[in-house]
């Protein structure tokens, strides 16, 4: 990850957007350490990615858990049916 202050962004902007279409993440620094990360949005979309995947597999866990407790609710076929009426 590169460090750049805002004004080397501001100064410079096309050569750090194909620096970071190329794959590398920006930090911006500013005062009171209210820093950004500039990442491409193909980066971005791999982490919000990430981020479902994540939430999926423990909604997976959380239900295993549910199953192995016990704490389940049988329906039959015909039960199944008649809720989707």
């Amino acid at each position: 990850m590169l460090a750049l202050r805002t004004v080397d962004l501001r100064n410079d902007f096309k050569r750090v957007s194909d620096i970071i279409n190329a794959g590398e993440r920006i930090l911006i620094a500013r005062p009171k350490n209210q820093n950004l990360v500039v990442l491409s949005e193909r980066d971005y979309n791999e982490l919000e990615k990430a981020k479902r995947n994540a939430e999926y597999l423990e909604k997976i866990d959380r239900s295993a858990r549910q199953i192995e407790e016990g704490r389940v609710v049988v329906k039959t076929m015909e039960q199944l049916e008649a809720m989707a009426k």
